[in-house]
């Protein structure tokens, strides 16, 4: 999963390096990421992984780092299994 946010976050982030140089659990926020290209980072992360981002998990935490994005995501994931 990593992988795929990695690549959504290169794409969509708009950082000024590479996401290669980005460890998994480094701020997105002090590595570039602002609240525009957050905004269409999480719509790139709906569609690849097929959720929706309730209204509570619409924050700057839940996209401050790739650990954090991929929590997140298993988070929906999980929450749509019990629904």
């Amino acid at each position: 999963m990593n992988k795929v946010i990695r690549d959504l976050v290169a794409k969509f982030g708009k950082l000024p390096g590479s996401i290669d140089q980005v460890a998994d659990d480094a701020d997105l926020y002090a590595a570039g990421l602002t609240s525009f290209a957050s905004v269409q980072l999480m719509l790139g992360l709906e569609e690849a992984f097929d959720i929706e981002f309730p209204d509570n998990l619409l924050n700057r935490k839940s996209f401050a780092s790739i650990s954090a994005i991929a929590r997140t995501v298993d988070l929906i994931r999980d929450g749509r299994k019990v629904a």
